[in-house]
């Protein structure tokens, strides 16, 4: 299980990180006018568990680019609002950083109403922003300056039917799932089923708020499935899973997978399978670099999290470098286009889907005891 130790030790990094970010960067950078990014991120609420990572690896971002010198000599300068899990209050923070406080691009939010509340303000002014979802709704195929640092959520579908079908050879499977992220990635789920040769028992829906998720995977339980998958980002279907002594794999999203919420699950995290992007106990080469970065400077055992933030900052950065620190929106807009070799994956922000990540890129971990494991099973296109 995750220790309390380990909990308690992610508090302190956080204060730890806040408290290095107060320090200047370098001087020539604090001489000149920054250049304002803004943040609207679930810190508080259902969704915090991703938030706080995702505000950490931005900030740690920030002040890393701040230290190589800014952009173009000019120091960025990210301005962080708290959603609270709330679409309502997103709106009013991004109006609030375009039209008061001139930001030049945006990344959030970390779920998806709040992503898609906030897409509707930024698309009309044609401002950049990276979303920490995959691509939603069919509204958001046509917002063009909305980039999505994380899969679309048929790819999230696909992932996890592919996995139970191809490594765990499960014929039966069950769905848990939430009543938010949970059912825009069923409606996905749903359509593509008949696609994989599996059948599904049962399907159980609970609601987002839910603290206790006993009735519905007694549900489960009763069905008698080979495999169990979650569609949620908290820790409650976990728990109640496992206290129905159930013992089936589970496999769950990769939202699922940040530190903090497996903490919270306890000891039934072990044993759950994630299809995600980033292993700290066992990165990619190529993350390497940032995983000892985070851990060295701030004490931050990175993910996912803080992974597709710090890449969301340098993509930014790498736009104002080409399109210049006073270009319009929509120059900077284009200027994100193309092809970024990023820490979480390999992205193409001109795709259809505005990330271009392939079900290939997925990376399959198991948590035991506490340490997750990168497994060698890998999906094909």
């Amino acid at each position: 299980m995750v220790s309390f130790s380990r909990a308690k030790g992610a508090m302190i990094s956080t204060v730890a990180l806040l408290v290095a970010l107060i320090l200047p960067s370098t001087a020539h950078t604090q001489s000149k006018e920054p250049i304002k990014i803004g943040a609207v991120l679930s810190i508080s609420g259902a969704a915090a568990g991703l938030g706080v990572p995702e505000r950490n690896g931005a900030l740690a971002a920030e002040k890393e680019i701040n230290a190589n010198g800014g952009v173009k000599g000019r120091p960025i300068k990210l301005i962080v609002e708290d959603d609270t899990t709330n679409p309502d209050t997103a709106v009013s923070k991004v109006n609030d950083l375009i039209y008061n406080q001139n930001i030049v691009a945006m990344i959030g939010g970390t779920n998806l109403p709040p992503t898609v509340a906030m897409g509707g303000i930024t698309d009309k002014v044609k401002l950049p922003q990276f979303a920490f979802t995959g691509l939603g709704p069919p509204v958001e195929k046509t917002r063009t300056c909305v980039f999505h640092m994380f899969t679309p959520h048929e790819a999230n579908a696909r992932a996890l039917l592919g996995y139970a079908v191809d490594f765990l050879k499960a014929k039966k499977v069950a769905v848990l799932y939430d009543s938010g992220y949970g059912t825009v990635v069923m409606r996905e789920f749903d359509r593509i089923v008949g696609q994989y040769p599996v059948e599904v028992v049962d399907r159980e829906k609970f609601e987002l708020s839910a603290t206790d998720v006993t009735a519905e995977a007694a549900k489960i339980k009763a069905a008698n499935p080979d495999a169990i998958i979650v569609i949620a980002v908290q820790a409650a279907p976990f728990r109640s899973i496992r206290n129905l002594q159930m013992k089936q794999p589970i496999i769950a999203v990769n939202g699922a997978s940040s530190y903090e919420i497996v903490g919270a699950m306890g000891s039934a995290a072990d044993n759950i399978i994630f299809p995600e992007f980033v292993v700290n106990e066992d990165p990619l080469p190529n993350q390497l670099k940032f995983i000892e970065y985070m851990q060295k400077n701030f004490n931050i055992k990175a993910k996912n999290a803080e992974a597709v933030a710090w890449d969301a900052m340098h993509v930014i950065a790498k736009a104002l470098e080409k399109a210049g620190p006073d270009a319009t929106h929509e120059q900077l807009c284009e200027a994100v286009k193309g092809r970024y070799s990023g820490v979480t994956t390999e992205y193409d922000f001109s795709a259809p889907d505005m990330t271009g990540i392939k079900l290939s890129g997925y990376i399959f971990s198991k948590l035991v005891n506490g340490q997750y494991t990168r497994l060698p099973d890998k999906l094909k296109d």
